[in-house]
């Protein structure tokens, strides 16, 4: 019955699917030029005796990784995926994943943005993930490096993600390499129906964990740490995730950052996270979206401590925008996405602004053949 279902349910979502090769474009609606970023390439990220390094003093400092960006958005229009593409390659974005939404709000409801429409059910689905399958099967772009993700699996609800899996590594082989993000507790979805998962429902992951371990898939995980109000209030799922599934290699996105939680003291932040990064060999941190920018870079004490902690782990930390895809998202708001996110690397020294800034932490956790460039001596 579940893969009835689910085929039904990707020639339903093909249809809304961008298929043909002939969509490449490098045309976005801005009044921003390209920005200097968009002179890199991916041969200065081929290994070999002839690689050049790259200097700080001369070439940009943004982000060459956008390891969170959500092709489609939670409803309504999404901007074209080769539109997408073309935000990207005026950034000098070279590798991204592609994220859907697992959430996705009824096409009848109107609704673009969950938080426009508190009280509307936002439910897990494959719609997305089969959408971006399609494009990506159609093109594949020879100047960017793009990870398929799978954004379907409702973790409170975990027994049909094992077959779901399997249904969509049958219909698009070798395409998928990730999982995420996938959310454990997003407070800001509460309005949307949103069900936390509890520690049985983690219990129950192993099935999925394990199919993850044996394809070597990342699984990147929404886990909101807590609120202003109680700043650990949810940090114990995140700890039986780790606890029950150390093997696995996981993403702790925004660092358990959210909306609701931007005033917990950055030394508290930043104790809380190196413990559990000390302790588990296998997990990673992105620290996408803008909530460490906006929330915590406005001092210099600030700046300091979260340029020494990205020093000390250089090679856990994954860069990216949470750009989501959604019709009313020109290229001014991607680009201001990597602009400001890319902030947080200004003061790295050169061994982690190449992990982070020039994605070498990136290319390892996914064994994708890129090298990133030594930094010039100065």
């Amino acid at each position: 019955m579940l893969r009835t279902h689910l085929a039904a349910l990707s020639v339903l979502a093909l249809a809304g699917a961008c298929t043909t090769a002939d969509q490449k474009t490098t045309a976005v609606d801005s009044e921003w030029a390209p920005l200097p970023a968009a002179s890199r390439t991916l041969d200065m990220f081929t290994a070999g005796p002839d690689q050049a390094c790259y200097d700080r003093d001369t070439m940009p400092s943004t982000f060459v990784v956008d390891s969170h960006n959500h092709f489609r958005p939670f409803g309504g229009k999404a901007r074209p995926y080769a539109e997408v593409l073309a935000y990207m390659e005026n950034s000098g974005v070279l590798f991204a994943n592609i994220y859907g939404i697992g959430q996705t709000l009824p096409w009848d409801s109107g609704c673009t943005y969950y938080l426009d429409c508190v009280g509307t059910r936002a439910d897990p689905s494959v719609k997305n993930d089969i959408i971006n399958a399609n494009n990506l099967a159609n093109y594949k772009p020879d100047d960017r490096v793009l990870t398929l993700s799978m954004t379907f699996p409702d973790l409170a609800n975990p027994a049909d993600i094992p077959e779901t899996m399997d249904f969509m590594d049958e219909e698009y082989p070798g395409l998928f390499r990730w999982m995420g993000e996938v959310n454990l507790v997003k407070q800001a979805l509460f309005g949307n129906e949103h069900e936390p998962a509890d520690q049985a429902d983690i219990a129950a992951w192993a099935p999925f964990m394990a199919k993850l371990r044996e394809q070597n898939m990342p699984i990147a995980i929404h886990s909101d740490l807590g609120s202003d109000d109680n700043p650990t209030k949810y940090l114990a799922l995140m700890d039986e995730v780790l606890r029950l599934y150390p093997e696995n290699k996981i993403i702790w996105v925004h660092m358990g950052l959210s909306k609701e939680l931007t005033t917990i003291p950055a030394e508290t932040h930043i104790s809380l996270i190196s413990e559990r990064l000390d302790q588990y060999p296998n997990l990673m941190v992105d620290i996408t979206w803008r909530v460490i920018a906006d929330n915590y870079f406005q001092t210099a004490e600030n700046q300091a401590a979260y340029t020494a902690f990205f020093n000390a782990y250089y090679n856990r930390v994954l860069t990216g925008t949470d750009f989501v895809a959604s019709f009313n998202k020109t290229f001014d708001v991607y680009a201001e996405e990597v602009e400001v996110n890319s902030t947080l690397l200004d003061d790295l020294d050169d061994q982690a602004f190449r992990y982070i800034t020039l994605g070498q932490a990136y290319f390892d956790l996914l064994g994708l053949p890129y090298r990133a460039p030594d930094v010039c001596a100065t």
